[in-house]
């Protein structure tokens, strides 16, 4: 039978005891990592939080029944532990904090059994991820997953603590919101008091920021969650959550520069890495022409070499089909000192340009004995080779790699051949802190399945002031928008703009994008009407706050820095979620359910 906490107080976590409370009684509580009985010694290994401690029973010296009742326990049992805190008599553990410490106890209450585990609680494990978010709570027990727990406690307090110090008032807004779908798809709430009407879960406090800039708050910011029914992936969730903020009275230079002094205050405050200011800042074209990603990793070099102007004239049929196309390019990577990549790797890295929309892949080793192995080479002349090879600085044993295509599929390609070959080379120093500002974006990208411009950001994001006039004068496509992100080791972790607060030129955003007066009006109409009584210049930034932790405690998927995530298919195992509701709920809501015919 399990016992109580009654009349015991717990005194110290298992991992924060020290050498100072040696000879102290003390009282501890956790689960049991791990239990071992050498014949005449158990030892238990006892886990909470902040770490382990080490329990020994010696049998010629224990009481008796508290010997025996120790012999009964078993991993993951509650207990709660008396005795005197005593230095090892044993060897120690150097790889805990407690690691030259021992209780040796006189009391030990066992609070709660365990059934057999559906998986062991340990760090390295090989345990299928399906399993272990199914039993999530138990999956939490790791001490690696307590550490990103605490980790992202610490960058809330210190996001709160900072802006809130630097004049930010924190605000909440609704979560039931007005549907304004434009990029991701709503997720949507039936009102039960207004049949046939839906409220919207936020993709983003988008709107109700800029609101509250109208109303005089000046600064605000909010640790806000967010909902977006998108494709996932490693790096995504249908709910996940924003370190929001918002600024009146602002250009990029104020919002840049506020948040380049968070990010110094937070990693100093959580990490202990001094970040030097100011970030380095790219143009996207700048980023896209040398890394084909507006995302770069650039703790790595290899980049992005144009050799479109010294091979549009040769015979070779790639080439000049792909000059001949609109936007078409000719780009090129240098991957130094592979000239000896096995030729299935090659055959490997041709499938992967394949998958990013290329027809194929150009590539040309220059091997040690200076011999050139190609693909191509026999197509063009000696100069033209030569030409090439110095254009992207080859030397003897280097492996060049060669898209040709639309500017965007060059891009694509290159940029993913040169991350996966980054990490496939370990060219990537993983102890680095790499970021970097991207400003400059393109206002508007064309979309090729609705056949218009849409917002590269949102529809609310001002123009660069000397290109206002492209969009009265029909080169709308042309204009930049003053959009910024973030960008930390090759992952955007945040992203903003300066907003339009003039009407003419919200309205001819509207234009730009399609919408109609009648559109622009049923979906932002408060917030158009807002616009009439004074608005004062405005903009900010929203971080990704799942996706900052993610890197900040070195893991690859934002799952290991959230509680309780989702699959990749958007359910929960452990409540089995979505789930299907009975019929007097539907009736309330006035839903009714249609099933497919597959």
């Amino acid at each position: 039978m399990s016992e109580s906490l009654k009349g015991l107080h717990r005194t110290h976590r298992c991992g924060e005891l020290t050498t100072s409370d040696i000879g102290h009684e003390v009282t501890v509580c956790g689960w049991v990592q791990k239990i071992r009985n050498k014949g005449g010694l158990i030892f238990i290994d006892l886990r909470d939080r902040s770490g382990i401690i080490q329990i020994l029973l010696n049998e010629e010296t224990a009481d008796k029944d508290l010997y025996a009742k120790a012999s009964g326990i078993k991993q993951e049992y509650v207990l709660a532990v008396v005795g005197k805190l005593e230095k090892r008599g044993g060897e120690t553990n150097d790889k805990i904090a407690t690691g030259s410490l021992e209780i040796i106890p006189s009391e030990i209450r066992i609070l709660s059994t365990c059934d057999v585990l559906p998986f062991q609680i340990e760090d390295e494990t090989n345990t299928r991820e399906e399993l272990r978010l199914k039993y999530r709570y138990l999956d939490l027990r790791r001490s690696v997953l307590q550490k990103n727990l605490l980790l992202r406690s610490k960058v809330a307090v210190a996001t709160r603590k900072f802006f809130s110090e630097n004049g930010f008032l924190e605000i909440e807004t609704p979560t039931f919101i007005k549907s304004t779908p434009e990029g991701a798809r709503d997720y949507l709430v039936p009102s039960r008091i207004w049949p046939g009407k839906f409220y919207a879960l936020p993709q983003s406090p988008q709107l109700y920021k800029q609101l509250l800039m109208v109303a005089g708050c000046d600064r605000y910011f909010q640790i806000a969650r967010c909902y977006r029914d998108e494709d996932l992936r490693s790096d995504r969730q249908p709910e996940f959550t924003q370190i929001d903020l918002e600024m009146s009275f602002v250009d990029i230079e104020d919002v840049i520069n506020v948040n380049e002094k968070f990010l110094q205050y937070l990693f100093k405050e959580v990490l202990n890495v001094d970040i030097t200011l100011p970030i380095q800042r790219m143009k996207w074209i700048d980023c896209m022409n040398n890394y084909g990603s507006d995302k770069p990793d650039t703790r790595f070099d290899m980049k992005l070499v144009d050799i479109t102007e010294e091979m549009k004239s040769t015979e070779f049929k790639v080439f000049t089909d792909a000059v001949s196309k609109k936007s078409g390019a000719i780009k090129g990577i240098n991957v130094k000192g592979q000239a000896g990549m096995p030729r299935k790797k090659i055959d490997a890295l041709v499938e992967k340009a394949k998958e990013c929309g290329a027809g194929g892949l150009c590539y040309l080793a220059i091997e040690e004995d200076g011999n050139i192995k190609s693909s191509f080479t026999k197509f063009l002349k000696e100069d033209e080779i030569n030409n090439l090879i110095k254009k992207l600085g080859g030397e003897k044993g280097d492996l060049i790699l060669i898209a040709a295509d639309k500017i965007n599929i060059v891009w694509n390609t290159l940029g993913t051949l040169r991350l996966f070959l980054g990490k496939e080379l370990n060219l990537i120093d993983e102890g680095k802190y790499n970021f970097l500002w991207v400003t400059e974006f393109p206002l508007l990208e064309w979309d090729e399945e609705e056949n218009r411009y849409v917002a590269m950001h949102h529809p609310f994001t001002m123009v660069m002031d000397e290109d206002i006039d492209l969009l009265f004068n029909g080169d709308a496509g042309k204009a930049r928008a003053k959009a910024y992100d973030i960008v930390l080791n090759g992952n955007e972790i945040g992203g903003g703009s300066i907003r339009i607060h003039q009407p003419e030129i919200q309205s001819k955003m509207f234009d730009c994008i399609g919408f109609t007066k009648e559109e622009a009006e049923n979906r932002f109409g408060f917030l158009l009407e807002a616009f009439k009584y004074g608005v004062p210049p405005h903009g900010g930034l929203a971080y990704g706050l799942d996706r900052l932790c993610m890197i900040m405690c070195g893991s690859d998927s934002i799952r290991d820095c959230i509680a309780f995530p989702k699959t990749k298919d958007a359910t929960c195992l452990m409540v089995n979620t979505p789930c299907e509701v009975d019929e007097k709920q539907l009736a309330e809501d006035h839903i009714s359910v249609r099933s497919e015919e597959h």
